[in-house]
């Protein structure tokens, strides 16, 4: 009788945290469904293709500037593919390439300040609705969602980097 309580606890708490990865998948999709719609609109007036938006954020939240070579890695893209995301990303007025280090063949990409600050105007309301959003939650509740999507980044990044 007691093993019979303890399998059905167990089948209660697989299917509860069934549930709640279910939810979670949802919630990420629809989150990311919404991003991707502001992302796109700005891809639209600026002329750009998606992945030179993607290439954007990975260049402007890099806590280093990026090479052309980070930047395919981080995208997942060949070489070729990179150079003429960067040439169009270049010629859209958004980024520059530089040539800073003592080794010249060295390419460091820099997000051009206005080029940000377009940016900056045209995601102004998802800041805006994150930050709604953010006052309905206390510090700790924050602390913990920060935690969790640090963590589910990471095993994100993983998993791209086991590929």
């Amino acid at each position: 009788m007691a093993n019979t309580r303890k399998t059905q606890a167990a089948d209660t708490s697989a299917e509860s945290h069934g549930h709640e990865l279910q939810a979670f998948a949802v919630q990420l999709r629809q989150m990311n469904g919404e991003i991707n719609r502001i992302a796109h609109t700005f891809t639209a007036d600026q002329g750009l293709h998606a992945t030179d938006v993607q290439a954007l954020a990975a260049i402007l939240d890099s806590e280093t500037p990026l090479t052309p070579g980070r930047l395919r890695e981080h995208l997942g893209l060949t070489s070729g593919a990179v150079t003429a995301c960067i040439d169009r990303l270049e010629k859209a007025g958004h980024i520059r390439r530089a040539r800073e280090s003592h080794d010249r063949r060295v390419v460091h990409l820099h997000y051009l300040p206005h080029a940000r600050s377009a940016a900056r105007h045209h995601f102004m309301p998802l800041a805006q609705a994150t930050a709604r959003a953010q006052r309905r939650f206390s510090s700790d509740e924050l602390a913990t969602v920060l935690r969790f999507m640090e963590t589910l980044n990471a095993e994100l990044g993983q998993l791209r980097q086991e590929r």
